[in-house]
């Protein structure tokens, strides 16, 4: 009888000490990571598509001798809204660049023209330039609506008119309560920007419509 325990007892022991490596092999199998199992591929970076780049300029319209205070017809002014008279002026940081103000005092905006003829457009998209400045083509020459950061009241329209020139339109609230938004001052910019290239670009096209005249055959009259 005292061997027929011992003998239980022996087996408990070996059923025991199984059951313990059994777990303890189970615990280690699952703590070890699987040599066949590859690490997931990074996520794709995000992809920016580039703005399309601008055309060319259709023709050159050189700013020397242009008055800037004559870019602006009556007609023009007064769709505009535009009810003072152009004022002169000259800006400093652009070499003593000619420029123009008009004044809206029902809805309180204004606007300067700046004919810049010592550098291109190209001195907004500078890395010193610290602007946001979005490509747009306006009278079929390219140009750049020019946003300032933290500066809401006024936009800038800059117009590729002519190699190492550019026409500056400056478009701005003038005591609106409340101001305009700078997307509404951004549009104004370009509205005038359009106008002046109209009003600059008419000798050209005249002198173009009459090359074009004075090259077609005459008709011979009858006798």
């Amino acid at each position: 009888m005292h061997s027929s325990r011992i003998t239980e007892a022996r087996r408990l022991g070996v059923l025991l000490t199984a059951g313990t490596l059994s777990l303890t092999g189970c615990g280690l199998w699952q703590s070890e990571p699987a040599s066949d199992t590859a690490a997931p591929p990074p996520p794709p970076l995000p992809t920016t598509s580039a703005p399309p780049p601008l055309p060319p300029r259709p023709f050159e319209l050189g700013l020397d001798g242009v008055d800037p205070c004559e870019l602006l017809t009556a007609d023009q002014r007064e769709q505009l809204g535009f009810d003072r008279d152009p004022l002169p002026d000259s800006e400093a940081g652009f070499g003593d660049a000619a420029t123009c103000s008009y004044r809206n005092t029902t809805a309180k905006v204004g606007a300067r023209l700046a004919l810049i003829t010592t550098e291109g457009m190209g001195v907004w998209t500078d890395d010193t330039a610290q602007v946001e400045a979005s490509p747009v083509v306006i009278g079929g020459f390219p140009a750049l609506v020019i946003k300032t950061p933290g500066l809401d009241l006024s936009c800038n329209v800059a117009v590729d008119v002519a190699t190492g020139q550019h026409l500056d339109v400056l478009y701005r609230d003038d005591g609106g309560q409340p101001p305009p938004p700078v997307d509404q001052l951004c549009a104004g910019a370009q509205r005038v920007a359009e106008d002046a290239l109209a009003t600059l670009a008419a000798p050209e096209t005249s002198s173009a419509e009459t090359s074009q005249s004075s090259s077609e055959p005459q008709e011979q009259g009858t006798p």
